[in-house]
């Protein structure tokens, strides 16, 4: 009898180490290959849903409308209305009148992309700093609604410094080459397909421009402007976001995707949150990035160390994309090609690559973490025979 009660609880205690087990790989199975959501799809369909938002718009409530006959077709590519011809800068013989007419095509696609991110990439703006008095300037950031919610793998985008504001890698590609190319969206609905939250930055919103009598949509350098609280800088900005927003979201896998100078901006966080950052992030992709390890680092090996083994770099260079870049120099970290020497371009040619890495790396993180999870077993009783 005693020993019929030793083999049942024997194959009791086997079954439930065998259902845990099992639920275990279960979601280590879904946390690595999860489908993408049918929202969007691999190719550049989100395009599609540009349709319903007219850049016309914005070109007619503009205060030189004649001098801005264009509109993006249904590839992203800016085009003339009449002509289909791509866009021109010498509209005249004043370069300052051809300068102020770019200088306002740029501020009217700023406004086109924000609609983008909250119409299509159905993104939330976010405006800071939270605490900000009324008719206190403002900046403001985007995010996908289950950042601060139900969140586990979060990647953050931050741009290269310019006149350029979120959402935007490079408004010249866009005004050249396509959205498809200069804009982050690509990179945005990729995120989502992955069931990736997405932070959106603004790092160079930094500063307030006050009222003047002259009647134009631009900024001019020398309109009286005060800085922004907590944004004053790049810098500034991205510790905010990190200190309100990213260090308090739920997500313990978070991915940084830099570009240009960018990279610096992550590395200085990345020495002011030492901490915090090595322990959240889990990948960074560093597109052309300006940043100096040795100089940022100030000699910490171990957060040196950490850049080796959770950084990449895309560079611009002719080399098949993802194709390893030898230095005769000891490099900070592995780096590897964008397939292309167009600096404005790096971004769009490494999308898949730097996708490609970031998969990889949450493969990894997510299997050394199952690896050390204790599997929650039922203890096993010791029956003593009668």
């Amino acid at each position: 009898m005693g020993s019929e009660l030793a083999v049942t609880d024997q194959k009791r205690y086997l079954g439930v180490v065998i259902e845990n087990s099992l639920k275990m790989l279960t979601l280590y199975e879904i946390a690595i290959k999860k489908k993408p959501l049918p929202l969007f799809s691999r190719s550049m369909n989100w395009l599609k849903m540009t349709e319903d938002l007219s850049f016309r718009k914005l070109i007619y409530g503009s205060v030189c409308p004649e001098k801005l006959n264009y509109d993006f077709n249904k590839n992203g590519e800016l085009r003339h209305a009449d002509t289909n011809e791509p866009f021109i800068f010498n509209y005249s013989n004043s370069r300052d009148s051809n300068c102020e007419r770019y200088d306002i095509l740029g501020h009217l696609i700023t406004q086109y992309v924000y609609e983008l991110l909250e119409q299509v990439c159905k993104l939330q703006k976010i405006y800071i700093p939270i605490d900000a008095l009324d008719g206190e300037p403002k900046s403001f950031i985007f995010m996908s609604e289950n950042v601060l919610r139900n969140c586990t793998t979060l990647v953050v985008l931050l741009q290269d410094r310019g006149v350029f504001r979120a959402g935007q890698w490079d408004q010249k590609a866009i005004i050249h080459e396509g959205l498809q190319h200069g804009t982050q969206i690509p990179f945005i609905t990729m995120a989502l397909q992955y069931s990736w939250e997405v932070i959106v930055l603004n790092p160079n919103d930094n500063f307030f421009a006050l009222k003047t009598e002259e009647k134009s949509c631009c900024v001019l350098k020398s309109s009286p402007v005060i800085p922004k609280r907590y944004n004053s800088s790049p810098e500034d900005h991205t510790m905010y976001v990190w200190d309100h927003f990213i260090s308090k979201c739920t997500a313990g896998k978070v991915a940084f995707i830099a570009h240009g100078y960018g990279g610096l901006v992550f590395i200085n966080l990345l020495m002011q949150r030492s901490a915090e950052v090595m322990n959240k992030v889990y990948a960074v992709a560093l597109v052309d990035s300006t940043h100096h390890t040795m100089h940022q680092t100030q000699g910490n090996c171990q957060v040196q160390e950490w850049i080796q083994r959770h950084c990449r770099k895309w560079i611009s260079n002719s080399k098949p994309v993802d194709k390893a870049i030898r230095h005769s120099m000891k490099t900070d970290c592995p780096t590897v090609s964008t397939g292309t020497e167009k600096r404005g371009l790096a971004p769009s040619s490494s999308l898949q690559s730097i996708f490609k890495y970031l998969k990889n790396e949450l493969k990894i993180r997510t299997e050394a973490h199952f690896i050390r999870s204790p599997i929650a077993t039922r203890s096993r009783k010791v029956i003593k025979k009668p």
